[in-house]
């Protein structure tokens, strides 16, 4: 087959560099760590801004045009990727969460010969985490205790604990089964939903049921504990509103590690005030950063977090493992894992 040229696109440490040029010897692998942005914290794959100097930038537009496959996708190039890199026909990401990506940039229609490949499965574990600390922290009431021991208030309450609650889970894929997992094995009820579950084992997603989409009005009475971790896509757009969240028994708990699209943050926020919603633990939101004079921010039964859920010191390690193992399949003409349907957008 001819020599692949793959050109690492975004900040990754020299340790998985030399993992990526073992796997493909006869490969020629480009990295270049001064034309990249440098990181912001661990596995930072967007970066600090930098601007290239005249010099660099040229080394940069060659490589890419001499690229075929590309690790990540080239930030400082979005709008002129297809142009600029018109021998790739493979692009790994580090996210999972590309589709709605893709379809803003068109690359499906400029770039018919790429494949795209997501990052789905690498940030489970932290996200399962994620959701674990939030359900955990609520029924031990960590919030109202944080904003106790600033005020220096000492007061004895009663908290309750998680075995016999339900945990209804949207979007129940490789984060979702990690999430009832860990959610069954501290005694709770787990729900899920998919876009496709005929034919599914539940049990061996560590569920005790399994519905479609259109189940989900008639399981949010039975949710103590809502977990969206559905992709955005047409059909998720705006899917929690006023009438998902008064669906909820009264002081269930929205844990969204979605995206914010998912949500009508107005109606969360207003639902959150009635004590509808009896918590929020949100890790992405409509716009981001988070505006602000967002109402989120002060809310006392809110935690915000900077969608900072999925990273993880440890996610370079993992994405190199994704990208290897896809590679060791593009070289041999196999099925790659995490292809990109653009119709479906995940």
């Amino acid at each position: 087959m001819p020599r692949d040229t793959i050109l690492i696109a975004s900040w990754l440490e020299p340790e998985h560099v030399e993992r990526i040029r073992a796997a493909a010897p006869d490969a020629d692998v480009m990295h270049e760590p001064d034309l990249l942005r440098p990181p912001r914290y661990a596995a930072d794959h967007k970066g600090k801004e930098v601007t290239r100097t005249p010099e660099q930038e040229e080394r940069w537009r060659a490589l890419l045009a001499r690229a075929t496959v590309l690790f990540d996708f080239d930030m400082t190039h979005v709008d002129d990727l297809p142009e600029v890199a018109p021998n790739v026909r493979w692009i790994q990401a580090t996210s999972a969460g590309i589709g709605q990506f893709v379809r803003r940039a068109d690359y499906a229609r400029r770039m018919p010969e790429t494949v795209f490949t997501t990052a789905s499965g690498v940030h489970a574990r932290p996200l399962a985490e994620f959701v674990l600390l939030s359900m955990l922290g609520h029924v031990r009431r960590l919030l109202p205790t944080v904003h106790a021991q600033r005020r220096h208030h000492w007061e004895r309450f009663a908290g309750t604990d998680l075995e016999g609650r339900t945990v209804l889970v949207v979007g129940y894929g490789r984060i979702g089964a990690l999430v009832g997992r860990m959610a069954a094995a501290l005694g709770v009820t787990v729900l899920g939903v998919r876009s496709r579950p005929d034919g599914t084992d539940a049990a061996a997603l560590h569920a005790h049921e399994l519905h479609g989409p259109d189940a989900l009005r008639d399981l949010l009475p039975r949710a103590d504990f809502l977990v969206l971790a559905a992709p955005h896509t047409d059909e998720t757009e705006g899917m929690i509103g006023a009438g998902e969240l008064a669906a909820l028994p009264r002081g269930a708990v929205v844990v969204n590690i979605g995206r914010g699209a998912l949500v009508d943050e107005a109606a969360l926020v207003a639902a959150l005030e009635s004590g509808q919603v009896g918590g929020a633990y949100l890790d992405v939101f409509e716009t981001e950063p988070l505006p602000p004079e967002s109402p989120l921010w002060d809310m006392p039964n809110v935690l915000v977090s900077p969608h900072s859920a999925s990273t993880s010191d440890r996610e370079n390690g993992r994405i190199t493992d994704l990208f290897c193992e896809n590679l060791g399949r593009w070289r041999a003409g196999e099925p790659l894992l995490n292809v990109l349907d653009p119709e479906r957008l995940y």
